[in-house]
């Protein structure tokens, strides 16, 4: 696996934490920056038809301008830039107001003004004509606009600019608003969408094992802290291989050990039986005669002792065929008892089996059932011979299934014995079990031990 620097630290500006707090800082700049730049195109591209004849302002500030300019002039005059001026502002009412406060030109005509004005009228028409509809701006002659005449410009405020831009475009901010929110939204989920999605894809990683039943390295998506993850992640797989691997060699290496250790002891062991027996032949007292039989037994138990050790080297290599077949467990049982019976009575164990009219057909392999009985009868004489006695009989379970038990009454499997290699014994017997797909279940007290076999669910 290719080794990131993810392991040694993530970077602030590459963790997650910082990329979130961007998100969130681009969020809270893009108001300000909107209403700006909006506010900004706004000005620069007015809406024409909002703008059609200015803001009130620049109408005020022309209007008046045109006042000052015509001080001093004849009615004729005033009449004719009136005229012009109604050209510039098409849609506008002027009339103006002569220094006598009789109403001259009126463009176009209308109904409802004085044809003489007196100031009382003159203030009353301002009055109306503040914040009313049309706009109306009224200007002086004169540089200082003192009069004694007036001009007046009307204009529907429909055709002026008098708000300012934002507020005109009020669906637009709102808008605006709305997708900011929206994309601030999205850019979350987003961003979490794939927070999850690596961590669902480690997980499923974590999940997913190979044949020897380890987890396959994952590749680092990015130096953040889930890659650091995935990093810390990988180097445990790593090492789980590498372990695996050790294990594996340090298996092959002791099973190559023990097989090379039963050989080598085979042949000592023969000379060392042979040698027992010539002397047992020779006359001898009481005590050596004992003695050559301790010896004879011990040799017998040694060499049981080194056929396990070579029997489950070869089972945990799977160099131990089975041939799998219908047997009558009943007749391997009567087979295998008849075998050990003369030893049983020797060592003074009473055998009690009750097997008459049972019928237990199991898929199994002769041999190997046989080898599982011998070691099961073994260890009854090597630990359990101070009970006296052996029992085996078909019966059936809290389960309701139908199973062969084999049960002594010596001091159960916790007391401490003498005797050795029992439990490679026992190893040997799980092995053969699980390969034919049977059971075992042991029982064991200080009242003796029972062993029950039967058929698993998986058994043929």
């Amino acid at each position: 696996m290719k080794k990131s620097g993810a392991g040694n630290g993530t970077k602030f500006r590459d963790s997650l934490l910082f990329r979130y707090m961007m998100i969130v800082l681009l969020a809270l700049l893009f108001l300000p920056v909107v209403v700006s730049a909006l506010s900004i195109l706004f000005t620069l591209f007015p809406s024409p038809a909002e703008l059609k004849y200015g803001s009130s302002d620049e109408l005020q500030t022309v209007w008046h301008a045109e006042a000052r300019r015509l001080d001093g002039a004849d009615a004729a005059a005033v009449n004719a830039r009136l005229r012009a001026l109604k050209q510039r502002y098409a849609d506008a009412t002027l009339f103006w107001v002569d220094g006598e406060g009789r109403t001259r030109l009126q463009l176009p005509e209308r109904g409802g003004l004085p044809e003489t004005w007196t100031a009382d009228e003159a203030i009353r028409f301002m009055k109306r004509s503040v914040d009313a509809d049309p706009f109306t701006v009224v200007a002086f002659f004169g540089p200082e606009e003192k009069g004694p005449g007036f001009m007046v410009l009307q204009m529907p405020r429909a055709f002026l600019n008098i708000e300012w831009p934002v507020q005109s475009y009020a669906s637009l901010y709102f808008g605006l608003m709305l997708f900011m929110f929206v994309a601030f939204v999205v850019m979350s989920w987003l961003f979490f969408r794939n927070i999850r999605r690596r961590l669902v894809r480690l997980e499923a990683a974590m999940a997913r094992t190979d044949e020897d039943g380890l987890p396959a390295p994952v590749a680092i998506s990015r130096p953040d802290e889930i890659g650091r993850l995935e990093h810390a992640f990988g180097v445990m797989a790593d090492r789980l291989r590498e372990g695996r691997e050790r294990e594996r060699e340090e298996e092959e290496l002791r099973k190559q050990l023990i097989s090379s250790l039963s050989h080598d002891l085979r042949t000592p062991l023969t000379v060392i039986r042979s040698h027992v027996h010539l002397l047992g032949r020779e006359r001898l007292s009481a005590q050596g005669a004992e003695s050559v039989k301790q010896l004879e037994a011990k040799t017998e138990t040694l060499g049981a002792l080194i056929d396990n050790l070579f029997a489950y080297t070869l089972m945990t290599s799977g160099k131990y065929p089975l041939r799998i077949e219908t047997c009558d467990i009943v007749r391997l049982v009567r087979q295998s008892a008849a075998t050990w019976y003369p030893l049983w009575e020797k060592e003074g164990i009473e055998a009690e089996i009750e097997l008459d009219g049972v019928s237990l057909v199991w898929k199994a392999d002769r041999n190997a059932f046989l080898r599982v009985l011998d070691n099961l009868f073994q260890n009854v004489v090597r630990h359990a011979r101070s009970g006296g006695y052996i029992g085996i009989r078909a019966q059936v379970l809290d389960t309701g299934i139908q199973a062969l038990v084999i049960s002594d009454r010596g001091p159960g499997m916790q007391a401490k014995s003498d005797a050795k290699g029992g439990g490679i014994g026992l190893a040997i017997v799980d092995h053969l079990l699980r390969e034919m797909k049977l059971e075992r279940r042991t029982d064991s007290d200080e009242g003796g031990t029972r062993i029950a076999i039967w058929p698993s669910r998986e058994h043929g």
